[in-house]
């Protein structure tokens, strides 16, 4: 027999980058309705840092220490972005539920730095879960 082992709809057939694209999503649609603004925002999620549009050289500031989100600001005919790196917060986290908590303190950070806030300005639960 061939063909796909299971219909796109079911979640067996979800990929687990897949997956992280939509707790990235989840965040992102948690702050918005709090910060409507950033819905003017792109949030991309790149496997690791260094490739695709945080590319520049100096996109790795500290190379002790891997980065597990950047801001990129509005320039280029782009607009504000914030990419979130796949690998680097996988690798932190044992479960689903951790994955979570991690993308979305990320994304909060992330967030709190392109409207230069403190994260707790941003998600008053910033921390405490």
């Amino acid at each position: 027999m061939r063909g796909p082992i299971a219909p796109p709809q079911v979640p067996l057939s979800v990929t687990r980058a897949d997956a992280f694209v939509d707790l990235v999503y989840d965040s992102r649609d948690r702050l918005e309705r709090r910060w409507p603004q950033l819905s003017q925002v792109d949030f991309l999620v790149l496997e690791v840092p260094g490739f695709g549009p945080d590319g520049e050289p100096e996109a790795v500031a500290d190379e002790e220490t891997v980065p597990l989100g950047r801001v990129l600001p509005a320039a280029g005919g782009h607009r504000d972005r914030i990419v979130i790196y796949r690998r680097p917060v996988e690798i932190r986290t044992k479960s689903r539920d951790e994955r979570a908590l991690l993308v979305h303190e990320v994304v909060v950070e992330q967030v709190a730095e392109l409207l230069g806030l403190a994260p707790e300005s941003v998600d008053p639960r910033y921390g405490q879960e």
